[in-house]
């Protein structure tokens, strides 16, 4: 079978829908932060009571997603988890533990769906595209930040638009129109809009402190215009691309040689990757995935490909090795309890998976498989401190198995701190800006072994800071002392 064949085969199975299977947190209000109680984990493949027997075609998470999107084959959208910047789309900020369908995109037929740290943007059949959450960096795309949230879905200023993906604070559209195939808004910091800047100028003129100018209209990809893009992931803070040759474009946060480049600079343009040309391009049936540190491709023959930082220890992958090159914790193990089971769609965010598998000829196994309730909303409303601490617990295999002494426990308060969004930004450990996790465990500081000192026009080396010798473009504004012009307060 063809590359083309296989690709109309999976759009094929996606239309027909399957059974949504979840594993991983439910305690969204806790999970990726540094202090709480763990509990209500679901540790083998579980069905959700809301979507039980609903022919589920799409999902979607992130590396640094707390909530979760699922789309059915009648185009409703469901959302669930965490909601405090309104990402669920339902009008409020009250968490869900249940999959609700978001009842103003009930006259749209969703088709696709991306979902970033505190956002969410999808895709109608029509080629439009709206979005809802977080807005601070413009990543919604609706061409203003003037409302720092937006818990109702607002229109992108994008069309003929064919899917998304989102970055932690950042969204990433593929389009139909000619030279313009593929477009980004939100935050610049590490050149992940790839643009060729990261927008950097100094808060005041006596002020060193740095800050990073949003984007909210969406902006098409001027070095790529030539160029037709038809795949993408987002990582934390960086963008893969694939064009329809079958060619690799990386760009945004070079640490731990997540981009591919053989060295560990912010690369703030698409730069294709030197492994995937010539005979090896990538077909047109290829999946490509961005982590919050790694990235990973397939290439011809379903050859899987990564490259980042695969572990905690040992030496980082600075270029795209094939699977069989990688060693210890990092080699796959098939999960049994879906033997024989024919998977059509997955996704993945922090600290949960995703699987939709075809009903056909395994309805009866599915009927054995866990069913979890959650919480009804009503029940849900009062979502506790994320600064607060919580005692310690005895975790027991099942959301079911929890120990309900820890309902009769105090919680110590922790001490006061400050309420501004940069602290709740930093709040979540997968962040770039503010050291990096893996797995729950923090590495040393640093960009990963063998980091490369190289400075180069344009480019940013260390952890995404731009390099000195940068030549700041002309402006009419006045100079702050890290020679950034400053932009003029609207």
């Amino acid at each position: 079978m063809s590359g083309t064949e296989m690709e109309k085969k999976v759009e094929g199975e996606e239309k027909k829908g399957g059974e949504l299977l979840f594993c991983g947190s439910t305690c969204w209000y806790v999970i990726g932060r540094r202090k709480g109680a763990v509990e209500g984990n679901l540790v083998s493949p579980t069905r959700l009571r809301p979507l039980v027997g609903v022919d589920i075609r799409f999902v979607a998470s992130g590396c640094l997603s707390c909530h979760c999107v699922a789309l059915d084959v009648e185009g409703r959208c469901y959302t669930w988890g965490r909601n405090e910047k309104g990402q669920l789309g339902h009008g409020d900020t009250i968490q869900r533990d249940r999959p609700t369908i978001v009842s103003e995109l009930s006259k749209y037929k969703i088709i696709k769906a991306g979902s970033g740290r505190n956002h969410t943007v999808v895709v109608t059949e029509d080629g439009n595209s709206l979005a809802f959450g977080w807005n601070k960096h413009g990543q919604l795309g609706s061409g203003s930040t003037r409302n720092e949230i937006e818990s109702s879905p607002v229109r992108c200023l994008v069309s003929q638009v064919t899917n998304t993906a989102c970055g932690a604070d950042f969204t990433v559209w593929l389009s139909s129109v000619e030279g313009s195939s593929i477009l980004t808004a939100g935050l610049p910091q590490y050149g992940q809009l790839g643009h060729g800047t990261d927008n950097e100028y100094n808060s005041k003129d006596s002020s060193v402190k740095l800050v990073y100018e949003p984007q909210p209209r969406p902006r098409a990809i001027a070095t790529l215009s030539g160029e037709t893009i038809v795949k993408v992931a987002c990582g934390t803070n960086h963008t893969v691309a694939v064009d329809k040759n079958g060619y690799v474009y990386t760009w945004g946060f070079g640490g731990y040689g997540r981009l591919g480049h053989r060295e560990q600079k912010d690369e703030w343009a698409p730069r294709r990757v030197d492994v995937f040309q010539k005979h090896n391009v990538l077909p047109p049936n290829a999946v490509v995935s961005a982590g919050s540190v790694n990235s990973a491709c397939t290439a011809g023959g379903g050859q899987l490909y990564m490259w980042g930082k695969i572990k905690n220890a040992g030496d980082d992958w600075m270029y795209p090795k094939p699977l069989m090159d990688l060693r210890s914790s990092a080699v796959p193990k098939k999960v049994d309890i879906l033997e024989g089971m024919h998977v059509i769609s997955v996704a993945c965010g922090m600290g949960h998976s995703m699987v939709i598998v075809d009903r056909e000829n395994v309805s009866d196994r599915l009927d054995q498989l866990d069913v979890y309730d959650g919480k009804a909303t009503a029940e849900g409303t009062e979502v506790p401190d994320a600064n607060a601490t919580f005692p310690k617990q005895t975790n027991k295999r099942g959301a079911k198995n929890t120990s309900d002494s820890s309902k009769n426990s105090k919680r110590k308060k922790s001490k006061d701190s400050s309420d501004s969004e940069d602290e709740e930004e930093n709040s979540d450990v997968e962040s770039d800006s503010s050291g990096e996790y893996i797995n729950g465990k923090a590495p040393s500081k640093g960009r990963g072994k063998g980091a490369k000192k190289s400075i180069s026009g344009g480019k940013g080396t260390g952890r995404g800071r731009p390099s000195t010798n940068k030549t700041p473009q002309s402006s009419g504004g006045k100079t702050g002392k890290r020679g950034r012009p400053r932009k003029s307060q609207v």
